[in-house]
Formats: structure tokens, sequence, C-alpha cells
């Protein structure tokens, strides 16, 4: 008989990979890395930010992973360089997030559940949430896939065709934070762009159009999902950590795939 709590983690890890795969698949493309990285530190700003003002954390960490969002794109715009502009603000936002949580009381024994996650604890509202988030990130992705697509290979082609790259740069953006938000109790914000980007860089050697990235994607991610927890369960390691590190050893095993092609 399985535990109640595993069925609640995988239920959990599964919903978060419907959108990380298809958003993952963006991130690999327009090389975003830094910018997922970004956005999970400042969410731990959120998390203490919460507690501070009794909110939930969902809401807390959505609305500052947001504000880091518009916070990049409104100075990347005005002619910032985009890796410098994310250092600056990635470190910082971990910084002030962590001396936050050193002035609330109790969140001090939680911080290391939300920087490397914790998805053995999530209940089953927690689980509600996060499919919740998932699908309207996989719904927006699906409604914006083509002008995505475009923007994402021309900009150029992309104006030409009446699509703002702008607005699709925005929708990313909005896709991101929730993503980021509702992944923190998971794999933490610490590994959120792991589990972002390694699954959809496996799925990047294993496919032959961006639809069949973003599927290889999904299926990795819950390849990754319950390998990690079978690991976390065999060997008492950390569930985050575990989920990340599956993902990494399915991602070995590709490397051979393009030399056989």
């Amino acid at each position: 008989m399985i535990d109640e709590f595993l069925i609640r983690a995988a239920a959990a890890g599964l919903g978060l990979t419907l959108a990380t795969g298809p958003l993952g698949s963006f991130v690999v493309w327009r090389r975003m890395a830094y910018f997922g990285d970004a956005t999970a530190h400042a969410a731990v700003l959120g998390v203490a930010l919460s507690f501070a003002f009794g909110l939930p954390v969902y809401v807390g960490t959505l609305a500052v992973a947001l504000a880091m969002a518009v916070t990049v794109a409104g100075l990347a715009s005005r002619g910032q360089a985009m890796d410098t502009v994310l250092g600056v603000l990635a470190h910082s936002a971990l910084a002030f997030g962590l001396i936050a949580a050193s002035f609330v009381a109790g969140l001090r024994v939680d911080l290391e559940s939300f920087l490397f996650g914790d998805i053995l604890s999530v209940g089953w509202g927690d689980v509600g949430l996060i499919w919740a988030g998932a699908a309207v990130v996989a719904g927006l992705l699906a409604w914006r896939w083509q002008a995505l697509l475009t923007a994402t290979v021309n900009e150029e082609l992309a104006r030409a065709s009446g699509i703002d790259p702008r607005r699709e740069q925005l929708v990313l953006t909005l896709a991101l934070a929730l993503t980021v938000a509702v992944a923190i109790k998971i794999v933490g914000a610490l590994l959120i762009a792991a589990l972002l980007i390694v699954p959809a860089a496996a799925a990047r050697r294993l496919s032959r159009s961006p639809e069949a990235m973003a599927l290889w994607a999904v299926a990795i991610g819950v390849a990754s999902v319950l390998g990690g927890l079978a690991a976390s369960l065999n060997w008492d390691t950390p569930g985050g950590p575990s989920i990340v590190g599956a993902a990494a050893a399915i991602f070995g095993l590709t490397l051979p795939f393009r030399r056989l092609r």
C-alpha cells in the first residue's frame, strides 16, 4: 500500500511538469536560464514577506516574482546589459530575502524547505493550487504558442506578421513567475531553474520539432519526479534535489543521441 503522502507528492510533481515542460523549452530556446534563476531567487523574498504579513506563501511569492520580472524587463529596455541586470537583481533579492527571513519568527526553521523544496510535505490543498497554476501556464502557452514561436525564431518576422515580440516576452514572464510561485514548495527556490532547464535540454536531443520537444520535456519531467521520489524513499534523500538529480541523470543518458542521429 502506497502511503498517502507519496501519492500527494507524486500528484504535485506531475502537475508541475505540465507547466515546466513547455515553458522550459522556451527558456532553453531563448537562453533565459539566468532569468529563471533571478525570478526563483526573488521568491525567497516573497516567502519572507508572506510570513511577515500573514499572507499565503503562494501570494507573496507570485507578487515578488512578477515584480522581479517587470523590473528586469524595464531595465533591459533602457539599454542595461541583461546579464548584468539579472546578476545584480538575483543576488540582491536572495540576500534581502534571507535578511528579511531573519526578522520573521519561526521562518528560519522552515527556510531550508523553501530553498531546497519539501515535496513530501505538500497537502491536497497545495496539490490543487499546483495543478491550477500549471493548467493556467499550459493554457497560456498553448494559446500563444505560434506567436511565441515566431517571436523566438525571428523578431523581425514576428513584427512583419503583426506580432509584438515585447508582448510575447511579457507572456513568458508572467508564465515563469506563476510557475516559480507554485514550484517553490516542491523543488525550492534554488532548484526551480534546474527543473525548467534540465528536462528541456534533454528533450532537445530527442526532438525534431518544437511541439515534440515540449512533449518530451513533460515526459522527462514526469520520469524525473517519479525517479526522484523513488530515490528519496529508498535512500532517505531530500525530495527536491533528488528530482533534479534524476533529471540530470536522464540528461546524461541522452548525450549520445545527437551523435547517433
